[in-house]
């Protein structure tokens, strides 16, 4: 979230980044709510002060002016609770609000509603031409033996598959790679819960407003909050240090958390339902990293998590490019956003396979995610995260690009140690 008193002096800014986000900002009822709020705290605190002085007099006094001291500090009492229990939903109104204002986007940040607005910054190599057709690849996993489609449709509906045999190791195989490359670069592997407490996916800004993409796990009888299964092990990664005040000799703090992630896709029906590239579950592993609040820093870190994304599509030999994501298509939370989208021949285009984004300290203000500066000042972090690999959707450009004529597929020499040296993938 924002800090209340920055919105207070910048509230016009916060109004033109929500426009320019084209998200709802309630930014004036925001307003209204916290001056009601902010005189009934003056008066609860002159209030409060005023008992503190008569209860400091009435050892001195006596007689009549102690019986009405007494009277005073009675109805003080009473004005103070009186306070206390208009506060109550003032305070509970003025969080739910806050949590809605979205973080203003960087001035650089393009224009648009939707991906549309996207601006590529560069692309890798320009995608070569088969000179023979190609097959998609769902053609190419079911000749290779590799997928069961409908199986899995009867066994789980829409937006599901199986995996099978060398389609197993080989999704093994890119989040491996992923990972020791990440690991190599100085990020500290973690295996995260994927349930998860409502609090975390409020900390991280995923709630309110994604929570018709999330599965909620139905527990009737639980007395505590709900729990959910995670989109993306950033929730439980970023939200692992919540509440602490953390070392600044330590900082940055970088974090490759592995997982499966659940998304219910919900308002795509009928969008990208052939093959695997839109679907309910699957493996990823992410990069989180947590570091002092400067601008540049941070900045510096968003290139270096981006170029980390890139080493990973080299690897597997991909054509890819860069955008800057437009501003109605960053979200709530960021301020800054890169995709980086590999080619896919049977999309006849780019598609996206890693999602780069900068919050600055608006999910840390939700956690209250905090370090001690230089000067021993009390701050909040910020927070930058992106993908490393995720799987399946990699594997349609890996098969894509890499089919031969005859079916096979080639495995790219960066893949061959974590595939048994294997180097291509033959139709049984």
């Amino acid at each position: 979230m924002l800090d209340l008193a920055w919105i207070r002096e910048h509230a016009e800014e916060v109004r033109q980044g929500a426009r320019r986000k084209h998200l709802p900002c309630p930014v004036d009822e925001l307003l209204v709510v916290d001056g009601e709020r902010r005189v009934l705290v003056r008066q609860a605190e002159d209030a409060r002060a005023e008992q503190n002085a008569l209860g400091q007099q009435l050892k001195s006094l006596g007689g009549e002016a102690k019986v009405e001291a007494l009277e005073r500090l009675k109805h003080l009492k009473t004005k103070v609770a009186e306070h206390a229990a208009l506060l109550a939903p003032l305070d509970a109104r003025l969080e739910v609000l806050q949590l809605q204002i979205p973080n203003p986007p960087d001035a650089e940040v393009p224009e648009g509603q939707d991906e549309r607005g996207n601006v590529e910054v560069r692309r890798s190599a320009e995608p070569a031409t088969p000179s023979f057709p190609v097959k998609d690849h769902i053609e190419l996993l079911t000749r290779l033996d590799m997928l069961d489609i409908e199986r899995a449709g009867r066994l789980a509906g829409s937006r599901s598959y199986v995996l099978k045999g060398q389609a197993v190791m080989l999704e093994l195989a890119v989040l491996r790679l992923g990972l020791d490359l990440i690991v190599a670069r100085g990020f500290t592997p973690l295996s995260v819960p994927v349930v998860v407490k409502e609090w975390a996916l409020k900390g991280t800004a995923y709630f309110p407003g994604a929570e018709e993409q999330t599965y909620r796990i139905a527990n009737p009888t639980a007395e505590d909050e709900s729990s959910w299964l995670v989109g993306t092990s950033e929730v439980s990664v970023t939200a692992l240090h919540a509440g602490e005040i953390l070392d600044r000799a330590k900082l940055p703090i970088r974090y490759a958390g592995i997982s499966p992630c659940f998304r219910r896709e919900a308002g795509t029906y009928g969008k990208d339902t052939r093959g695997i590239y839109r679907v309910h579950q699957f493996q990823k592993v992410e990069q989180v990293i947590l570091c002092e609040a400067d601008e540049a820093e941070s900045r510096a870190h968003h290139m270096d998590i981006i170029a980390n994304a890139e080493a990973v599509l080299e690897a597997l030999e991909l054509p890819y490019r860069v955008v800057a994501t437009a501003a109605g298509d960053i979200g709530r939370a960021a301020t800054m956003k890169y995709d980086i989208e590999a080619w896919m021949p049977s999309r006849k285009g780019w598609g996206e396979t890693h999602t780069a984004s900068r919050f600055r300290d608006y999910q840390a203000r939700r956690l209250n995610l905090r370090y001690r500066d230089a000067q021993g000042r009390v701050r909040h972090c910020y927070t930058l995260n992106n993908t490393v690999v995720a799987t399946p959707r990699i594997l349609i450009p890996l098969l894509e690009v890499h089919q031969q004529a005859d079916g096979s597929v080639r495995i790219p020499a960066a893949l061959r140690p974590y595939m048994g040296g294997r180097e291509v993938l033959r139709p049984v």
